[in-house]
């Protein structure tokens, strides 16, 4: 039995792992900003198992006071889009680098740290940038620490199928971006190119799987590994991929970037931005394994495929509900 300290546990991923943890025995502290929103982590455990306590990452005395008798610390806290204080920068770079220290002044066995596929100090994308700056600082302040790179990540609580989904079932179109101009091949206009921007999306239960693979082997420490899905899709595919799940039918509209991001000038104003002009950056470049580093296979995990999962929760997006197969054309 380990003492754990996941910091961002009850998001995404964090209650995946988490319940992976305690289900082994370990005793899982759970640093988030809003307490009361993370309660549904405790029936995770026994009673005092999984404890969550309230953080901000940026606030290096209430990190150190967190991993204080920590075995092992996992940082996933990240933020898709940022606003004031909570900018990426501050949340990315500056509470990875807070988390890191305060750690290694510890005496922590293990840190993990999510990062995201695509981080680059080069990037133009804040967000891509911020990424990479944490590295940075997790590797100075904590040399051994295992870093994750996932792309989109997939599973009941997502922001990404979900949010397509939802559109699905109050608009008509679907948006394809990174389309190029249409172009004229042969007879036909082509309108779509190779269908935007390519992902290769991870189930979250192979990412929290490959979490604590990396826990049981101590040659992981100081890794850093790319964790992807099976297989690569254009977004146009993944539209599609959608609509046959969900059983809708919609137009798929080409959005070149230049569009998108006219778009976003206004929707990134909106309490939870639909879209910011950073993540059109993002879409930019392709989100797939560059094949340089290690993923779940070296984990000893067969990478799960979006089919097989996707219509385990979509499904209540269909027309009819949830309980309704697929209706004729």
């Amino acid at each position: 039995m380990k003492q754990v300290t996941v910091f961002g546990g009850s998001g995404l991923i964090g209650r995946h792992l988490v319940a992976r943890l305690a289900a082994r025995g370990h005793v899982v502290r759970v640093p988030v900003r809003d307490v009361a929103a993370a309660n549904f982590l405790r029936p995770m455990g026994d009673v005092g198992q999984v404890t969550p306590v309230g953080v901000n990452v940026t606030d290096e005395a209430a990190v150190a006071a967190a991993v204080e008798g920590s075995d092992v610390v996992v940082n996933l806290v990240g933020i898709l889009f940022g606003r004031g204080r909570q900018n990426f920068a501050a949340i990315h770079r500056d509470g990875a680098t807070n988390i890191a220290k305060c750690s290694k002044e510890a005496g922590v066995e293990r840190l993990l740290h999510m990062s995201a596929l695509g981080a680059s100090p080069k990037s133009r994308s804040l967000y891509a940038w911020s990424k990479a700056a944490g590295e940075e600082a997790v590797r100075e302040a904590f040399p051994d620490a295992t870093i994750f790179r996932p792309s989109v990540v997939f599973g009941p609580d997502d922001e990404f199928f979900n949010l397509f989904a939802a559109l699905a079932r109050l608009s008509p179109v679907l948006p394809v971006f990174g389309c190029p101009l249409p172009t004229l091949r042969g007879t036909q206009i082509d309108i779509y190119g190779e269908g935007g921007t390519k992902f290769q999306p991870v189930y979250v239960g192979d990412v929290a799987d490959a979490m604590v693979a990396a826990l049981d082997d101590r040659a992981s420490a100081g890794e850093t590994y790319e964790l992807c899905g099976p297989t690569v899709y254009s977004f146009k595919a993944l539209m599609e991929l959608v609509l046959s799940v969900t059983d809708r039918k919609c137009l798929l509209a080409p959005i070149p970037f230049w569009v998108a991001s006219f778009e976003a000038l206004f929707l990134e104003f909106l309490p939870k931005p639909l879209l910011t002009r950073d993540q059109v950056t993002l879409l930019k470049s392709d989100n797939i394994a560059s094949g340089e580093l290690p993923g779940l296979e070296s984990l000893s995990i067969a990478p799960t495929a979006a089919e097989v999962i996707l219509p385990t929760y979509l499904d209540r997006f269909r027309r009819g509900g949830r309980f309704h197969g697929p209706q004729p054309a």
